[in-house]
């Protein structure tokens, strides 16, 4: 599978677009309790990185939703834009928010101890529990 050269999407409203250079074509979901709450469900999203351009950057509102982390969302139609990495400039996208996710592949998931039993994914993937993930991504304070 090749990475895609780039790839760009809009909110709902289009108030927001996206034009982003350096996707990585691994789609994960993420079972936190926050993405759950945020999303309604399990966020299924893409690592961009901090390649990308925001076009209507003023219609997007950011919520600080831990020491590490902020989630963006269009102020007008309130579609999930970004969850940002405050350390590395790093973004992740939602998968859905690209008009042509076509070379992506669901590979991974995270936060797999916190997936409630009424959804189950059949793909194969590699599986991190919340412990696994904070070792590996999070600074220790």
């Amino acid at each position: 599978m090749s990475t895609p050269d780039s790839c760009e999407g809009t909110c709902l409203c289009g108030a927001v677009k996206i034009h982003a250079t350096n996707v990585k074509p691994h789609v994960g979901a993420c079972h936190c309790g926050m993405c759950r709450k945020w999303s309604g469900g399990p966020l299924l999203a893409v690592e961009c990185g901090s390649q990308l351009t925001f076009e209507g950057k003023e219609n997007i509102t950011a919520f600080s939703s831990s020491a590490w982390a902020e989630r963006g969302f269009c102020k007008h139609c309130g579609t999930h834009i970004f969850y940002h990495l405050k350390d590395t400039e790093d973004y992740i996208i939602p998968a859905g928010f690209f008009d042509k996710p076509t070379s992506f592949t669901f590979d991974h998931q995270i936060f797999i101890d916190k997936k409630p039993d009424y959804y189950t994914f059949a793909n194969e993937t590699e599986n991190m529990t919340e412990a696994e993930v904070f070792a590996k991504y999070i600074p220790a304070e």
